[in-house]
């Protein structure tokens, strides 16, 4: 098991119990590791530590919780673990930038507007766009209340019964100078609901004339069904010949996947790439042309 499927169950805990007492030791004890190792290993694979982590979340979920329920906000604060009301006032506004009720007040009302306003422009996304074997079986947007971080998240979803050998992407692609000849790390945070076949984040790097030079699309780590946010990475060498970096979100058959805070970041030849090498089992030469064997 490595580092990262480590992480990955131990945020999969933490999601799971956001609303229980989550003491570094204790996550660090799940996991296996001293709670040295531990704050090491998860602070280098989401880029923050697992406190850090732990207390975000925790704004996020209230965030939630003030928009889309009636819910007191003492009771909020006390169900997500805040010792005071006041203590969860200065938290939250520490990080949303107004206290609680404000932000409840402000916010609802700047939400509807910008729910009807993406209902509107169609969900269009800036920067991103549709692709896929059928992408007008699949839609892509914004949700502000499937949210991992902040006020928003992307989704890709079907929109009709797709056949199982469909896929639709939600993707992106730039120009690869900037990071030739180096290793190229792209991380986030995803959740799923019933996805039929599967889904993850794949990545492309592609030369002047269009030839693949590498590439990964989890199809050898797969994700499927219901699954709670989680934090999935893919490292791929960007080799000096490069010209086009794609990447994106895939979700084959039907299905609905959210994603949010990705980011790009360069890392070391310690850090192992997870290209998909197609041509490990090309043969030397051809077999069995006799069919005898």
């Amino acid at each position: 098991m490595t580092f990262s499927d480590v992480i990955r169950r131990s945020i999969e805990f933490i999601e799971k119990n956001i609303h229980d007492e989550l003491p570094l030791d204790m996550l660090a004890r799940k996991a296996g590791f001293s709670k040295f190792h531990y704050h090491r290993i998860f602070r280098k694979e989401v880029g923050v530590s697992a406190s850090e982590y732990v207390r975000y979340r925790r704004l996020a979920f209230a965030a939630n919780m003030l928009l889309y329920t009636d819910d007191r906000i003492i009771d909020i604060a006390l169900y997500l673990r805040f010792e005071t009301q006041e203590s969860f006032s200065r938290s939250f506004k520490k990080y949303y930038h107004l206290p609680p009720g404000q932000y409840r007040k402000i916010m609802t009302k700047l939400t509807r507007q910008r729910e009807e306003i993406d209902m509107k422009n169609n969900q269009l996304l800036k920067g991103w766009h549709l692709s896929g074997t059928s992408p007008a079986q699949y839609e892509i947007g914004i949700d502000r209340e499937m949210v991992h971080k902040g006020k928003a998240s992307g989704y890709l979803k079907t929109i009709t019964a797709t056949p199982s050998h469909e896929f639709g992407t939600m993707m992106q692609q730039f120009k690869a100078d900037k990071y030739a000849g180096k290793r190229l790390k792209l991380s986030g945070f995803m959740k799923t609901k019933q996805v039929e076949v599967c889904c993850g984040f794949w990545m492309r790097v592609d030369d002047n004339f269009g030839d693949v030079l590498q590439f990964d699309n989890m199809s050898n780590r797969p994700i499927s069904g219901d699954t709670e946010w989680n934090h999935y990475a893919i490292v791929l060498d960007i080799p000096k010949s490069s010209a086009v970096i794609a990447f994106g979100v895939l979700l084959s058959g039907t299905g609905q996947v959210w994603l949010d805070e990705l980011r790009f970041e360069e890392v070391d030849e310690q850090t192992p790439t997870t290209n998909i090498n197609f041509l490990e089992e090309l043969l030397e030469e051809p077999v069995n042309l006799s069919f005898e064997e």
